[in-house]
C-alpha cells in the first residue's frame, strides 16, 4: 500500500475539519465548534495567504493531512513555513503517513528560494510525536510558545492554547 501526497482542495474540507476536530480532542482534549472548525478549514481555500494543506492518501481515502502557514523572518529575509494541524487517522499511524508529508513539504520548501527553513510547535509530553518529527531532522528550537488567545475557542474552553 503505497501513500501519495497532493495539495488538498476544497473537497477535502470535510474531511480536514474532522481531522483538526479530532486532533485537538487527543492531544489538548479540546472540543472544537464543527463549523468553526470547517470555517477556518475553508477560509484557507478562500484566501492562499492564510495557508496551505496537504492531504495524504492511501487506496484512494485520505489518511493523513497538514497544513503550512508563513512567517516573515527579517533576520533571514525568507519565510519560514510553520507545519500545522497535523492529523493522521489512528489506523494509519505508524506506516510513514507523516514522514511522506513532511517529505512532500519539505522538497517544496527546499525548491523555494524564499523559504528559510520549517518549523512546527508540538505539545511537551507527545513524546511519539518529538521522536517521529526529530527522525525526519528537524531538532527543538529552544524557544517557548506563549499566546494570549482572544478566540471563542479558548473562552468556551477556558483555555489559551494553540490553533
Amino acid at each position: 500500500m503505497s501513500i501519495s501526497i497532493r495539495a488538498a482542495h476544497q473537497g477535502d474540507a470535510d474531511t480536514i475539519a474532522r481531522g483538526n476536530i479530532a486532533m485537538a480532542l487527543e492531544t489538548e482534549h479540546k472540543r472544537l465548534d464543527e463549523g468553526r472548525a470547517r470555517a477556518g478549514v475553508l477560509s484557507v481555500f478562500e484566501d492562499a495567504s492564510r495557508g496551505q494543506y496537504f492531504v495524504a492518501e492511501r487506496d484512494g481515502r485520505v489518511v493523513g493531512q497538514l497544513m503550512i502557514t508563513y512567517e516573515w523572518s527579517d533576520w533571514r529575509n525568507g519565510v519560514f513555513w510553520w507545519i500545522q494541524s497535523v492529523y493522521v487517522d489512528p489506523p494509519a499511524r505508524r506506516v510513514g503517513v507523516f514522514r511522506a508529508l513532511y517529505a512532500h513539504v519539505e522538497r517544496l520548501a527546499k525548491d523555494d528560494p524564499g523559504v528559510c527553513g520549517i518549523r512546527l510547535y508540538v505539545e511537551r509530553e507527545n513524546h511519539r510525536a518529538q521522536l517521529t518529527y526529530r527522525h525526519c531532522g528537524m531538532e527543538d528550537a529552544g524557544y517557548v510558545v506563549m499566546e494570549v488567545d482572544y478566540s471563542v475557542a479558548a473562552k468556551a474552553t477556558g483555555g489559551s492554547h494553540h490553533a
